[in-house]
């Protein structure tokens, strides 16, 4: 199934870990899509769901950003060109 002539992927070049502010905004959009349906169901106000959303998301963003950094210290140096 496998390509014998394929190449190997590119390494992607390290990075610093994106700012907390970011993984914030992020993981209060999927906390707060995650959960729209099953609050609208039970009857909970949209507001009520966003606000709850901003802070769990502003709890989740240091867990986040330490993972990305573990993972982005994993990445192995490019070779050079």
């Amino acid at each position: 199934m496998s390509d014998p002539d394929a190449k190997p992927p590119k390494i992607l070049p390290r990075r610093p870990a994106r700012p907390l502010v970011v993984h914030a905004v992020v993981d209060a959009a999927v906390i707060f899509v995650a959960a729209v349906l099953v609050a609208l169901f039970v009857g909970l106000n949209v507001w009520v769901l966003a606000i709850i959303s901003v802070i769990l998301g502003a709890v989740c963003a240091p867990l986040t950003r330490r993972a990305e950094e573990r993972a982005l210290a994993e990445r192995p140096d490019p070779p050079p060109a």
